[in-house]
């Protein structure tokens, strides 16, 4: 049984991980049609330097990304703190009320935000960008902080009150600190998926502006070519390497204690 486990492990892992392998492989293929053999070659980077629109495609989702998680991480993370240590009215209604954006399609979200901009005049852009990204966001923040907030002891607050702390200092003396690997775990979370956002940039990107989705699947119309391989191998990098720091340093799940 533990052989057949490990091959069925292994096999989903070859699943995942294998047509990256091979997208990442044909970035250095020397033939843009990716034909065999395998030629190492470096010139569809040396390309990629001079695609102007990639690099500024690339930059526009880097930036929105990374506001998107830090707004979508305070928001988030006051929210679920709000819900899990105050006494709100209507809070099951109102976690309930948080799976309905995550399990919309985002083909449906994304046309409602469109009508919406549009009637209220916010219209298309980089506002509108983070704003649909934000949106998307607070509620994997409020799940992933949420579940962090349930394995912190809330008396642990209540005790150090009772020795003369107020409540907000509390809050930021003993809850923020082991809420930490919560906070950001919660914000690499936004990160990936306003990065990997193409519905909703797609709808309110306009002509002038367009993130690395979007770009991506409009150069793909036109011909694919392995500079989107090799702006792709960039960004699965960094990506990977911020989850592997995120790992070494934040112990998910806590440290044991071996004594």
């Amino acid at each position: 049984m533990k052989a057949l486990a490990r091959f069925y492990l292994l096999a989903i892992l070859v699943f995942l991980y294998l047509p990256i392998m091979v997208m990442m492989a044909m970035g250095f293929n020397d033939s843009a049609l990716y034909e065999l053999p395998f030629r190492f070659t470096t010139r569809w980077y040396v390309a990629l330097s001079g695609n102007d629109q990639l690099i500024s495609a690339g930059i526009n989702s880097i930036v929105i990304a990374l506001i998107t998680a830090v707004l979508a991480t305070l928001a988030g993370t006051m929210a679920a703190v709000a819900l899990d240590r105050r006494a709100v009215r209507g809070r099951t209604l109102l976690q309930l009320l948080l799976l309905p954006p995550i399990a919309i399609p985002w083909l449906i979200t994304g046309t409602a935000m469109l009508v919406f901009f549009f009637w209220t005049g916010i219209g298309r852009g980089m506002h509108a960008l983070l704003i649909g990204h934000v949106a998307l966001a607070i509620p994997y923040v409020v799940l992933v902080v949420g579940t962090g907030l349930r394995t912190i002891r809330s008396d642990l607050e209540e005790a150090a009150i009772s020795l003369g702390s107020t409540p907000l200092h509390a809050f930021f003396a003993v809850t923020l600190p082991l809420l930490t690997p919560s906070i950001l775990g919660a914000a690499l979370f936004a990160f990936a998926v306003s990065l990997d956002q193409f519905v909703i940039s797609y709808f309110l990107s306009t002509p002038g502006f367009a993130t690395l989705p979007v770009q991506i699947y409009s150069a793909i119309r036109k011909g694919f070519t392995p500079e989107i391989n090799a702006i792709s191998t960039i960004l699965l990098v960094g990506s990977m390497s911020v989850i592997v720091v995120f790992a070494i340093f934040a112990r998910p799940g806590g440290a044991r204690d071996k004594r």
